[in-house]
C-alpha cells in the first residue's frame, strides 16, 4: 500500500497527539520514523497534551523528547499565520470545531503547506470541508509506507500494529480497514477493540468471540 502524499521525501508530516500515541505504542516509533525519509514535526500544543498525558502514568512525552534528541521530529510553535486557521478551528459551533491539539495539527500543516496526520473522522470531515486541497493523512498512513515494511519486514510490522491497535486503541479510518486486517490477519483483529464490531465480528472465528 504506498502513500501517495508521502511519495513527496520533502513533505512535512504533522503529527497530532494521537498518532505520537500510537507509534509509541508499537515499541518502535524510533525505528518507524528513521525509515521514512519525510520531516516529521508536532505542534507545541498537540506536544503539551501529551505532557499531560504523562501524569497519567504514559510515557508518550517521553519517547517525543527522546524522538526530539535524535532530531526525528520537531516541536513547531503557533505562528501568526497558523494562529489564524487555529482559531477558526476552535471557535464556533461543537459540530464545527475541533480541541486544541487538532485544531493546532491542521493549522500548522496549513501554514507550512505540510500534511497532517489526524485520525478522527470529525477532523477528517472538517479538512476536507475547508481545506479540499490539504493532503492529510491518518496514523495507518505511516504504517503502511512501503519504506516501512521494507524496514522492518511483514513480522515486526504486524506485531507494531497490533501493539497499537490494543495498548493505544488506534482509530482505523474505513479505507485502511483491509490493510489493516490483511497485515495482522483476521484471528488479531478480533482481538482489537479499536476496530468496528463488524470487522471484529466477521472475521473471528467463534473461539475468539
Amino acid at each position: 500500500m504506498g502513500l501517495s502524499f508521502l511519495t513527496d521525501p520533502k513533505a512535512t508530516v504533522v503529527c497530532d497527539a494521537s498518532t505520537v500515541i500510537n507509534l509509541n505504542a508499537t515499541g518502535c516509533a524510533v525505528a518507524i520514523l528513521k525509515a521514512l525519509p519525510n520531516p516529521f514535526v508536532i505542534s507545541e500544543v498537540a506536544l503539551s497534551e501529551l505532557d499531560e498525558d504523562a501524569r497519567s502514568n504514559r510515557n508518550d512525552a517521553k519517547l517525543v523528547a527522546e524522538l526530539q534528541s535524535l532530531e526525528l521530529i520537531k516541536a513547531l510553535p503557533l505562528d501568526d499565520k497558523s494562529l489564524i486557521h487555529f482559531e477558526s478551528l476552535v471557535a464556533g459551533r461543537t459540530i464545527d470545531t475541533l480541541d486544541d491539539g487538532e485544531a493546532a495539527t491542521i493549522a500548522c500543516a496549513v501554514a507550512i503547506n505540510g500534511v497532517p496526520i489526524i485520525d478522527e473522522r470529525k477532523a477528517n470531515r472538517i479538512c476536507e470541508e475547508r481545506y479540499p486541497d490539504l493532503l492529510v493523512g491518518c496514523t495507518v498512513d505511516i504504517l503502511a509506507h512501503e519504506a516501512l515494511s521494507a524496514a522492518l519486514g511483514v513480522t515486526k510490522l504486524s506485531e507494531a500494529v497490533v501493539n497499537a491497535l490494543q495498548q493505544a486503541r488506534m482509530r482505523v479510518l474505513p479505507h485502511c480497514l483491509p490493510w489493516v486486517v490483511d497485515l495482522i490477519g483476521p484471528a488479531k483483529a478480533a482481538l482489537c477493540p479499536s476496530l468496528p464490531a463488524y470487522v471484529r465480528n466477521k472475521t473471528a472465528k467463534p473461539q475468539e468471540l
